[in-house]
């Protein structure tokens, strides 16, 4: 895990994020995770329709990415969100609060999208997470 990755919520002058740390300062190596999406391991869409099974599969794959990195959620210290419809942000941030520390939430960005690589896909996350040096 890295060297605990200091979370300011709000900056002097700056409201506090709903949700999120505005500035999130770590030392370590960097990983990139591509955005994820709610693919199952053989490629099946995994929800199609219901925003908390994607959420969830999505979840599952970048937790499947950090392990893969020697990390854990509380290595994060970015996630992008893209999402087609801005409705499901609720479904995504109840399943991202079984994840994360609230007291220690990543800085993050919200964007809605026209769409993404499929159709029936409501969601993708993708995360930078900050790991020890070596």
């Amino acid at each position: 895990m890295s060297s605990s990755p200091t979370h300011i919520v709000a900056p002097r002058g700056l409201a506090p994020g709903n949700g999120y740390s505005h500035l999130v300062i770590a030392e370590g190596r960097l990983a990139a995770i591509s955005g994820q999406i709610a693919l199952d391991a053989d490629g099946k869409v995994v929800g199609e329709g219901d925003p908390e099974a994607q959420a969830e599969q999505v979840f599952a794959n970048l937790e499947r990415c950090l392990r893969e990195a020697g990390a854990g959620f509380a290595d994060v210290v970015k996630f992008t969100f893209f999402v087609t419809d801005l409705a499901v942000m609720p479904a995504l941030r109840a399943v991202r609060d079984r994840y994360l520390d609230p007291e220690r939430l990543p800085a993050s960005s919200a964007v809605q999208v026209a769409g993404l690589i499929r159709p029936e896909l409501l969601m993708e996350v993708e995360a930078f997470a900050v790991l020890p040096p070596g």
